[in-house]
């Protein structure tokens, strides 16, 4: 049986970003995730999880936030002194809060200066952070245009280079769909990598059983091949978040 975590950067946007983490934990779910919590305090997000008892189970790195900076730059040659001092910033903010991972965005980037950037900077931050689990994530180019990591062969290909045990791969079934048409296909070809999932329905990217992804027949892989990590609700409801939940209580 999946447990279910909530993307509080998506889900209950109809309420301040504070309350969502009661929402979620009246909804049923028993984990949050957070894209960019820089913004806010971290005593602030810690006095919501303790008051819940939801465990965060990841946040995205580095800073800043998404809204405002770019969409990670861990790839991006320009950058490897910002990333290094901003990945001690997220490192210690994850640390403060609890979180079981931290995934590293690598940013808009191409070319093989841009890969042995990516492979130097991630080996470095898994060095510096040996106890704090590390995902990387394959980002659909239609979303994302320009982002360095658009493939599971070249995200698996990467791991392997680096050869470090905190480093492994996150699963968004959404961005699988849009990169390869064949959530369950990439899914095999990557399974033992993996170590965080998330899911959403295409197209729209809204509830994760609306659209061409046939959630059950994922959701009973996942059960299959015995993952045992948190999947992930990242997507837009369609309306108020309680009403499009069916798919979690099915």
């Amino acid at each position: 049986m999946p447990r279910f975590c909530a993307n509080l950067t998506f889900l209950f946007p109809e309420l301040p970003f504070l309350d969502r983490f009661a929402a979620a934990r009246a909804a049923g779910f028993e984990a949050v995730e957070v894209l960019f919590p820089y913004d806010l305090p971290a005593p602030q997000i810690l006095d919501r999880l303790d008051r819940t008892g939801l465990r965060l189970a990841l946040i995205n790195g580095p800073p800043p936030n998404y809204a405002d900076g770019p969409r990670g730059f861990a790839a991006v040659p320009e950058t490897r002194d910002r990333f290094r001092a901003d990945f001690r910033r997220a490192a210690r903010y994850a640390a403060t809060l609890g979180a079981e991972r931290l995934h590293l965005m690598a940013g808009v980037a191409e070319g093989p200066e841009a890969r042995a950037t990516y492979v130097e900077n991630l080996a470095w931050a898994a060095a510096a952070a040996p106890s704090l689990p590390l995902t990387i994530e394959p980002i659909n180019p239609h979303d994302m245009p320009g982002y360095f990591l658009q493939d599971f062969a070249l995200a698996a290909e990467v791991i392997a280079e680096v050869g470090a045990p905190n480093l492994r791969l996150q699963f968004d079934a959404y961005h699988a769909h849009r990169i390869t048409g064949d959530v369950l296909a990439t899914w095999a070809a990557v399974a033992p990598l993996v170590t965080h999932v998330q899911v959403a329905g295409h197209p729209g990217r809204h509830e994760p059983d609306t659209g061409e992804i046939d959630l059950r027949s994922f959701l009973a892989r996942l059960d299959a091949d015995g993952y045992r990590g948190w999947v992930s609700a990242e997507y837009h409801p369609r309306g108020a978040t309680l009403d499009g939940l069916g798919w979690m209580r099915a």
